[in-house]
């Protein structure tokens, strides 16, 4: 979308591009997860397999949201727009590593293979929830109303991915 005559270009800002890319990221490692767990094994090897699916994953829908951003922002004069698309999506990829994290971890056996899903599911609601404070927060919203914001923000997460869960 170009902007106006006399209309600066509106460039994502970092914070807007680190809170996307969070929720982003963390959604769908959460629904990588259950997927792979609904439709997998628990054996290390699987888990292996897992970390490495949702890591590749994530690098693709980076990829895919950095170019849909140069296709709907493209301008003339803008030659670097496409590189920095894509460099602005490294939230999204940095969201999912505490899954991968715990799904190499249990790949490499230093704790049980079988039911990472869960922690890996409570590290995303509480990365959720705390995007959810910090937007609040930086809202100027008092402390209570925050706390209520990061954990409705972790509920919807929660519905989003169960709902994703079902679907597949």
């Amino acid at each position: 979308m170009e902007a106006a005559p006399g209309v600066p270009h509106r460039r994502h800002d970092t914070h807007e591009a680190v809170l996307f890319g969070g929720v982003y990221g963390a959604v769908l490692a959460s629904s990588l997860v259950a997927a792979l767990t609904q439709h997998g094994h628990s054996s290390a090897a699987s888990r292996r397999y897992d970390a490495l699916w949702v890591l590749v994953t994530a690098f693709a829908s980076a990829l895919a949201h950095g170019y849909a951003h140069y296709i709907a922002e493209r301008g003339p004069r803008r030659h670097w727009t496409s590189l920095r698309a894509l460099a602005d999506e490294w939230p999204l990829v940095a969201a999912v590593l505490p899954t991968v994290f715990v799904l190499a971890g249990a790949g490499w056996g230093w704790w049980p293979a079988t039911a990472v899903e869960y922690p890996a599911f409570l590290i995303n609601i509480a990365i959720l929830f705390t995007l959810g404070l910090i937007t609040a927060r930086r809202s100027r919203r008092p402390w209570p109303a925050a706390l209520l914001l990061g954990l409705g923000d972790a509920l919807l997460g929660v519905i989003v991915v169960i709902a994703n869960a079902l679907i597949h």
